[in-house]
């Protein structure tokens, strides 16, 4: 059985007390990213089971998806993309046993962020 008493080691730090740093940052975003994904893919389904239902109810999902707000979603799954596919090819390029030193961490953090802004404006500058 295990010992309930387990001495004086000390707890876990508290969320109060941790500092951020940028590798638990960027993994957060990159499960927040995925989930958020998932919104705008269910937004494109609705789109096209619209146009396949009526014209009159593809007429309301077309006003949703091209108003500003849809315009807003679209941009912002665009960008989701993009970090989290940058994301990806971080933890790809971790798991070969590369950049797992702190300094190169830091750097391929914020060349994911810099990267998928950058991304981000050419998608939407080509589309």
């Amino acid at each position: 059985m295990a010992d309930v008493n387990r001495g004086n080691r000390p707890l876990s730090p508290h969320l109060t007390i941790y500092r951020p740093q940028m590798t638990s940052m960027t993994s957060i975003f990159v499960r927040v990213t995925g989930n958020a994904l998932l919104v705008g893919s269910l937004l494109i389904v609705w789109w096209f089971l619209a146009a396949a239902t009526s014209p009159e109810y593809f007429a309301t999902a077309d006003a949703v998806l091209t108003s500003w707000f849809g315009d807003l979603i679209m941009v912002g799954s665009v960008w989701a993309l993009w970090y989290h596919t940058l994301g990806g090819v971080r933890h790809l390029i971790w798991d070969m046993g590369y950049g797992l030193d702190l300094d190169s961490a830091y750097k391929m953090g914020y060349i994911m962020i810099g990267g998928s802004l950058v991304l981000t404006l050419i998608t939407i500058l080509v589309i």
